[in-house]
């Protein structure tokens, strides 16, 4: 898989603003960026970007997957925070 795949089932299943998938070497790095995860806590948002990949993970297709969730405020800050 690559990460423009990842990044289209990530955006065609749930509700978010942003998706910004990278790869290192066979390790994927999902961010996601939402209101929907306003509230929500950490293991539910885990779950909901995990939905859509769960296929591809049992497969073997995906096998090692971080995922960050944020709000498009706590977006900002982080992009902020690191630039």
């Amino acid at each position: 898989m690559d990460c423009k795949e990842i990044e289209q089932l990530v955006l065609a299943a749930i509700d978010v603003e942003e998706v910004h998938v990278t790869q290192d070497g066979s390790h994927y790095k999902v961010i996601a960026v939402g209101e929907m995860f306003d509230g929500m806590s950490r293991v539910k948002q885990q779950q909901t970007i995990y939905a859509p990949l769960s296929e591809h993970i049992a497969s073997g297709a995906l096998h090692a997957l971080t995922i960050k969730t944020f709000t498009p405020t706590q977006w900002k800050r982080e992009k902020m925070f690191n630039m």
